[in-house]
């Protein structure tokens, strides 16, 4: 499935079967109801909660936070933001709707990489430079607003890149001495920003997954 799925398209029942990679012709009517009913419980989860609105970020001295974004239309929607405090340890956040997940990852100065997916519930600990990469994206739909001036730098993705299905990010470390991931066993980059103000520095880069043949 090579076309791209923007979250408009998760508004029909038809394009959502898609984006499960199911073909509704193949389904019996029976199965397409219940498919029916899976969805129209999406949808009620979805308008239980509300958007996230803008984001009001603490200015906090010695620390440093950067920005993956996407504009849609007049809209700057926060995506992902990598936060280096002053103690040199780095996280990677992404904003959510849902209060009861607390996703992020981290890096702390023994090197140890941390995966957070529920509060104060570490599930992995490894030795690693590099972040595990991010998908799955509905920056619309989350509604966070993104504020430039909030952030010491930022990366402006180009709508139609970064999608539910579609696109990819993956933020890793650089140092002297350490060498960066090879993305592209797998994957096309398409961007690649380093952000040098801090020690060691955030690499971001925006992919998306080669195809297979």
């Amino acid at each position: 499935m090579n076309e791209f799925i923007s979250e408009d398209d998760l508004q029909t029942f038809e394009e959502w079967l898609k984006y499960q990679a199911i073909d509704a012709s193949l389904m019996t009517t029976d199965e397409l109801v219940t498919w029916r009913c899976y969805y129209e419980e999406t949808q009620k989860q979805r308008a239980a909660t509300s958007k996230i609105g803008v984001m009001n970020f603490k200015t906090v001295p010695g620390e440093s936070k950067y920005a993956v974004a996407v504009r849609e239309g007049t809209d700057l929607f926060l995506i992902l933001w990598v936060r280096r405090n002053q103690q040199g340890e780095y996280f990677v956040l992404k904003p959510t709707r849902i209060r009861q997940v607390d996703s992020q990852n981290s890096y702390h100065r023994d090197g140890t990489l941390h995966h957070k997916i529920v509060k104060n519930k570490v599930l992995s600990n490894q030795k690693s430079h590099a972040f595990p990469i991010l998908n799955g994206f509905t920056p619309k739909d989350t509604g966070a607003i993104c504020d430039p001036h909030a952030f010491t730098g930022i990366v402006e993705v180009p709508a139609g890149t970064l999608g539910p299905r579609h696109g990819c990010i993956g933020v890793c470390l650089a140092e002297p001495g350490i060498g960066l991931p090879n993305y592209t066993w797998a994957y096309e980059v398409l961007t690649q920003t380093v952000f040098r103000e801090v020690s060691p520095h955030v690499v971001v880069s925006i992919m998306r997954k080669k195809q297979s043949g």
